[in-house]
């Protein structure tokens, strides 16, 4: 059993601002975000940049949220979802449904415009097959029995990476759990394929949902907004989705820039060697800095 001391050493550990002070305990940093930033910069081992035609920027009442996809998961999802926010469609539209200890939902574009998004129902992708060899698992514990780890910094479940070679496609059954930060499709009902143009943003982990839902991205700045949105169902003046954008499509002045931290980099393996039992959604979120 961790302790909770353990936990709080990995979340401070796992800070944007950490590692920068870790180096030299008797440095002086006036601004540790900057010196986040240029340390995850120049550290290529350690930090990877978000490439920006895979970062959904949404500008809202409450702040700023920066959604990185993951098309190799959800390939159908991260489609349809970009092919929207690019439509400008999302503009406007409300966070209709936010419940304290669970999640905030978004994305009702008949509810603003009298019309859907003009975009057929999307097939579920509540799990994927992952090849070992081209989607490379950071698992907690170890390898040969791990079943919870990272891709890119999103949490996943898989089957343990040996199993790949008693499958007749070399790949292992593998799916996103909805832990805090993950983004996600809302459907009708118990209609699995009737996910279309509605969102939700996890404010917290719901297992539940795991294999019934198909996640398709992550949060990687601004889950401070997503937790401060007003609850409610529906919620009354809630919080507005003013604009949803592409990272890629905006003037590179305006255009934020991401860098997540490696979770195969040697800093991050170093800080799970004492949880190979932890589940990946009672850690912390892996740890992100913003340029712009």
């Amino acid at each position: 059993m961790k302790t909770r001391s353990m936990i709080a050493l990995l979340a401070l550990a796992m800070s944007a601002s950490a590692p920068a002070l870790a180096q030299d305990p008797s440095a002086t940093v006036a601004d540790p975000a900057a010196a986040a930033l240029e340390l995850a910069k120049g550290d290529a081992d350690n930090w990877r940049p978000v490439d920006p035609e895979r970062l959904i920027v949404f500008e809202t009442t409450k702040g700023r949220i920066l959604i990185e996809t993951f098309p190799e998961i959800a390939p159908k999802h991260v489609a349809q979802f970009t092919a929207i926010v690019r439509s400008g469609d999302y503009d406007g539209t409300s966070f209709h449904r936010v419940i304290n200890g669970f999640m905030a939902q978004g994305g009702d574009i008949f509810a603003l415009r009298g019309r859907d998004s003009g975009l057929p129902n999307i097939e579920a992708e509540f799990t994927f097959r992952r090849d070992p060899a081209a989607m490379p698992f950071d698992m907690i514990g170890e390898a040969n029995r791990s079943r919870d780890g990272y891709y890119m910094g999103l949490p996943v479940r898989t089957q343990s990476s040996f199993m790949a070679e008693l499958n007749s496609d070399g790949r292992v059954d593998s799916f996103v759990p909805h832990c805090r930060g993950v983004v996600s499709t809302a459907r009708l009902g118990n209609d699995e394929n009737s996910g279309n143009s509605q969102f939700f943003l996890m404010r917290d982990t719901s297992p539940h949902l795991d294999r019934q839902y198909s996640p398709w991205g992550r949060i990687v700045a601004g889950q401070e907004a997503v937790m401060a949105m007003k609850t409610g169902e529906p919620v009354q003046n809630p919080d507005i989705l003013q604009s949803a954008s592409i990272a890629a499509d905006l003037p590179e002045e305006a255009r934020p820039r991401v860098w997540v931290q490696r979770t195969e980099g040697p800093k991050f393996q170093a800080l799970l060697q004492s949880y190979e039992e932890t589940p990946v959604c009672d850690l912390p979120s892996v740890p992100a800095v913003v340029e712009g």
